[in-house]
């Protein structure tokens, strides 16, 4: 039971744990001796009669039934950190629980980060007391060295670690993945450049720390993680395999790999897979979501393991938009949901083969909103995706300002076929009760399922290509009848304040008003795992 939580970032990771013995009821807190709110990712040992958890960068383990506690790691500190991540970690790599029990509950595998480098940001506290204060944070910027990384293995018995022996300067590699083999003998981990542009996965042996690479990748960009993964990988054939997203042919693709590298794609064509959402081994499927036709829609798919298969279409034929599903380990059942900018979402239970609802959560509702979905293409033959809000009572014969929201950089995107999609938080009112035209347009170097050629397209180039993009799909825009083109403002928050101040700066022509929020002016102050993995590195 987790409770008092605390943020130590962005999420709340620390707090309070006890374990309720369900038979007794009696309950009893974890690591009372430390301080209050201070334990973090406390886990069950795979018999459950030990307890391990990182408080104050140190790792613990309690024995359940005593309450006896020993530390595994001594030399912890607000640099030397033990079980969990810095900042950039976090923020770029999703990164936050730094440890894994073996499958047999002998050791523990773990990250240690070495910060003792990393300068400080000062936040300035304004509001807690009469007198500002200074909150200093290890923030490695744009251009200078992360925190060192290493992962090594304790003995729970003994307490001593084993270093493995990664190949490559610990400061100049991230390892953002990491989980134990079913045998406890063996960790694999991934292992990427400090480009970012090159992935390696590593079998490491836990008693000599040796590592052996069994796979390798390079992207004359960069190579994405993908979220999932620091929680270990998809593994079948009874462990003897796993599965791997990669662009490396041009598209988003799965692959099967085994233990000495050998590789099989399984999704094949020219279209991405947007993320995988369930392996069927006895039936010999893989499921998936994919759009190969409209890059603002999602559907289910699924095709032959063996990659000797098509992608077979599973969602409605007549559900234009955005699907979502939860499916069960066999492919037989899920919960899907489904929108599209003109309905609300509709939730059910399905079942398979067919898409046959056995129980209906929530209809299928027409909305009164005046969403519109489009498409403009640029003078530079760049078609991209839009979505509209025209004002309540529009009248074509009228000219209308416009509004557009924009982010426009890797990490999101902001145009998709779904309920919601035109709503702003950031607009306190009704934007087109207002009498305003609210648009927005995803260029190039947005994360949308159009091929690794328009991702990769912002490499090097942010603040350029899709800034260009922007400019240019607004200036088609105001073209339009009902537009008043001297009447055009822009918004966003981080990459979309930070395209808002560009197009301001290189549009002025097009632009009139702009409200960046949480903008990066100057890139060389951002941290360096998100601006080195887009913008390179000398």
């Amino acid at each position: 039971i987790y409770t008092n939580s605390k943020r130590v970032w962005r999420q709340d990771t620390r707090g309070d744990y006890w374990v309720l013995d369900t038979v007794s009821k009696a309950l009893r807190q974890i690591g009372k001796d430390k301080p209050v709110s201070s334990l973090m990712f406390a886990k069950f040992s795979p018999d459950a009669s030990q307890v391990a958890y990182v408080s104050e960068h140190n790792i613990y383990v309690e024995d359940v039934a005593s309450g006896n506690t020993n530390a595994l790691t001594a030399d912890g500190t607000d640099r030397i950190i033990n079980g969990t991540f810095d900042w950039a970690y976090e923020e770029e790599f999703g990164c936050r629980d730094g440890f894994r029990w073996s499958p047999d509950g002998k050791s523990i595998a773990y990250w240690r980060l070495d910060a003792t480098r990393i300068r400080n940001f000062l936040m300035i506290n304004n509001t807690d007391s009469v007198y500002s204060f200074t909150i200093p944070v290890e923030y490695p910027k744009a251009g200078e060295d992360p925190s060192g990384c290493k992962v090594g293995v304790v003995a729970v018995a003994t307490g001593t670690t084993k270093w493995m022996d990664v190949p490559g300067d610990q400061v100049q590699h991230y390892i953002p993945a990491m989980e134990w083999m079913a045998d406890s003998k063996q960790i694999m981990l991934e292992q990427l450049n400090r480009k970012q542009n090159e992935a390696k996965l590593f079998l490491c042996d836990i008693n000599t720390g040796t590592a052996n690479a069994i796979y390798n990748e390079t992207n004359n960009a960069w190579i994405d993680v993908e979220p999932t993964e620091g929680n270990g990988w998809k593994w079948i054939n009874n462990g003897k395999e796993f599965l791997v997203i990669s662009e490396k042919d041009g598209w988003r693709h799965l692959y099967r790999v085994n233990t000495n590298g050998k590789e099989q794609l399984i999704t094949i064509g020219n279209y991405d897979m947007i993320s995988l959402k369930a392996v069927d081994e006895k039936g010999g499927y893989v499921y998936f979501m994919a759009s190969p036709d409209n890059a603002t829609q999602q559907y289910l798919y699924r095709t032959l393991l063996n990659g000797k298969g098509k992608p077979e279409l599973l969602s409605p034929v007549d559900q234009k938009g955005s699907h979502n599903y939860t499916l069960s380990p066999n492919g037989r059942y899920a919960n899907h949901s489904f929108s599209n900018h003109k309905n609300q979402s509709v939730s059910e239970w399905v079942s398979f083969p067919g898409h046959k609802t056995f129980k209906e959560l929530s209809r299928k509702m027409e909305t009164s909103g005046n969403v519109e979905m489009f498409q403009v293409t640029t003078e530079d033959g760049v078609t991209m995706d839009g979505w509209m809000v025209k004002p309540k009572n529009f009248d074509s014969t009228k000219k209308y300002p416009v509004l557009f929201y924009v982010y426009a950089e890797p990490a999101s995107a902001t145009v998709r076929d779904a309920i919601g999609v035109a709503s702003t938080r950031l607009y306190a009112g009704d934007i087109a009760a207002d009498g305003y035209i609210q648009i927005s347009v995803e260029g190039r170097g947005s994360p949308s399922p159009k091929g690794a050629a328009w991702r990769k397209a912002i490499y090097q180039n942010i603040g350029i290509i899709n800034i260009r993009d922007q400019a240019m799909a607004a200036k088609k825009i105001i073209q339009w009848s009902f537009v008043d083109a001297d009447r055009i403002a822009v918004h966003g928050w981080s990459g979309g304040g930070s395209t808002t101040l560009n197009l301001l700066f290189q549009y002025p022509e097009i632009y009139k008003t702009g409200i960046a929020i949480a903008p990066v002016a100057n890139q060389l102050l951002y941290d360096n795992i998100y601006q080195e993995r887009y913008m390179g590195l000398q």
